[in-house]
């Protein structure tokens, strides 16, 4: 008769991670590499601080957005280089004043990120991503902005990639859906790098996922005061 010692020993690493996950609930826009599989703490922080809300915008609500920024933005070049060697094949603005229905969908992203008592960024940072663009692994400067990014995801589908910043077999890809709305904060946001991965790397649960031209609609919070002369 085979031993219960001798069973546990049998078993893969695998089956271990999925063990210590079952009462981990993983939404199923995430996937976490099999060493953040097996650190629980690890896997909650990314879990609690990373959120993505699918089909937050409407296709109108989409249109509608792209109808304001596309005169605009259609008139700028796309840019290889980046001032941080942060993001390849781009071109970004900031944008302060929005029509009635965008500002509508404005107020509600800064709803359901920012607590009542946190100050938003007036500016909204606009980022065009070409669809042989990527943006490479970072952390947001502390003394641009606070605890909290909140993005939105229009014209395709993409896969971000969350890298911690010490320990780097502690990662997480996650399937950024078309009118998607991700929320980053706390050990998401300060402790792991972010990217968006180009159509070369760009894989989830196994399946290809090809970018097309992305424009990411990103509200940030005031930075904490500490920072702002580092």
């Amino acid at each position: 008769m085979v031993s219960e010692m001798e069973i546990l020993t049998g078993m893969t690493i695998r089956n271990i991670c999925w063990l210590l996950l079952e009462s981990l609930p993983v939404p199923s826009y995430f996937t976490l590499s099999e060493e953040l599989q097996q650190n629980q703490t690890a896997a909650e922080d990314i879990i609690n601080t990373m959120k993505v809300l699918n089909n937050f915008l409407s296709e109108a609500e989409e249109t509608c957005l792209m109808n304001e920024l596309d005169p605009y933005m259609n008139k700028l070049r796309y840019e290889f280089d980046h001032w941080d060697d942060a993001i390849h094949g781009y071109r970004e603005t900031e944008r302060l004043q929005w029509n009635e229905e965008n500002t509508k969908i404005l107020d509600r992203v800064r709803k359901i990120a920012f607590p009542p008592d946190v100050a938003p960024i007036k500016f909204v940072h606009i980022l065009d991503l070409d669809k042989n663009g990527w943006i490479k692994p970072h952390i947001d400067a502390v003394r641009f902005c606070g605890n909290t990014i909140a993005g939105l995801s229009l014209l395709t589908d993409s896969v971000m990639r969350l890298v911690h910043d010490k320990n780097k077999n502690l990662y997480a890809d996650l399937f950024l859906k078309r009118r998607s709305l991700y929320i980053m904060k706390g050990v998401a946001r300060f402790d792991y790098t972010h990217e968006i991965l180009s159509n070369d790397n760009s894989i989830f649960k196994g399946e290809k996922v090809l970018k097309d031209r992305r424009i990411s609609v990103i509200c940030r919070n005031e930075p904490d005061p500490k920072y702002k002369d580092i």
